[in-house]
């Protein structure tokens, strides 16, 4: 990390231990940044920084901060006015507290930096709150100035080094309110069946193997212009029309996810799952909803054939005596006839 430009110079503050350290950056933009030009000539577009009372340009050395009051006026502020601020964080990282990481809300990230020990003196402190923080599975929560303005912080460890993640004040992090549909939606236990098929068919991924594409797309565009070339063409995106069918989309998406993977894209099979669909039957033995009624249905179908059925075997007894006489003369005239055509057959061979 000493190969680094650090940003800012001072110590941590554990108690009334003080660890000299560096504060440098933990992560860098690779974005591709453009230029303002005007294009009729491609001139570059610069802006001049001009004094309003004198109407000239002024150059760096000349510009210093000013606060601007209510009525319009400015109040100058020099850099020795914020270094003597009287702040303990002026110069110091101090820690305030020790909690759990989960405490910690996603919404408040910010910027991210390292610390490094500021010198072979540094190295045991150091090491000393990296492994405090280790065994006791916590993050430290910090204060500190930086850029003019006092920031919340949190120390954790990552690798052999501590991190200090810059945290919004926790009334800079804006409520959800109306964000969330205000309309009542009923998720059927099936739609939730197609999205974790959905889920567990695109998988876990390695953030190591995500890459920017639109900046890599950029760099060919520049490339090609560079070269005189025309820029490769990209193909249309599809454009489909509004879903209303939300499984239809599920199913859809399972099997464009399968496909891509190469497998098997069949989704008739994906839905079954242990959900609260399969948690009747392990309270009570009880089928499903939909099975129940199913047999609800049919159960009057049963009643009926079996109410019916002396009547029909009653039935079928009368027909059967009536018939059974009629029988003998209608099957013997036709063994008859197949045995004449059976002595006819071996009399012409």
């Amino acid at each position: 990390m000493l190969h680094v430009r650090s940003i800012w110079n001072g110590a941590i503050s554990f108690g009334l231990v003080s660890i000299p350290i560096k504060l440098v950056n933990a992560t860098e933009n690779h974005s591709i940044s453009f230029r303002q030009i005007h294009t009729e000539d491609g001139g570059r577009i610069r802006y001049r920084k001009f004094c309003e009372l004198e109407d000239r340009e002024v150059t760096g050395q000349e510009i210093g901060k000013g606060y601007e009051d209510s009525d319009g006026s400015i109040i100058p502020i020099t850099d020795e006015d914020l270094a003597g601020l009287p702040l303990p964080t002026a110069k110091t990282i101090e820690i305030v507290a020790f909690v759990p990481e989960d405490r910690i809300d996603p919404l408040q990230m910010d910027a991210a930096y390292y610390l490094a020990a500021g010198g072979a003196p540094a190295a045991k402190p150091y090491t000393l709150l990296r492994e405090a923080l280790k065994r006791s599975k916590k993050v430290a929560i910090t204060k500190y100035a930086l850029r003019g303005r006092e920031r919340l912080g949190m120390l954790r460890v990552v690798g052999d080094a501590i991190a200090m993640h810059g945290l919004l004040w926790p009334d800079e992090v804006r409520a959800p309110e109306g964000v969330a549909p205000d309309t009542d939606v009923t998720v059927r236990d099936k739609e939730l069946d197609l999205a974790d098929a959905l889920m567990d068919t695109l998988g876990e991924v390695d953030l190591e193997d995500l890459h920017d594409e639109y900046r890599e797309a950029v760099e060919e565009v520049v490339a090609a212009k560079a070269a005189g070339e025309a820029p490769p063409e990209v193909p249309a995106p599809e454009r489909g029309g509004k879903v209303l069918d939300l499984m239809a989309a599920l199913e859809n998406s399972v099997r464009a996810a399968k496909e891509s993977r190469g497998e098997d894209a069949e989704v008739k099979q994906l839905p079954q799952r242990e959900t609260s669909r399969s948690s009747p039957k392990e309270t009570g033995g009880k089928k499903s909803t939909s099975t129940a009624k199913k047999k609800t249905a049919s159960s009057p179908r049963k009643s009926t054939s079996k109410t019916s059925q002396p009547e029909r075997k009653a039935t079928s007894k009368t027909t059967t005596s009536k018939t059974a006489k009629k029988t003998p003369a209608k099957k013997t005239p036709a063994k008859k006839t197949s045995a004449k055509k059976t002595a006819s057959r071996k009399r012409s061979a």
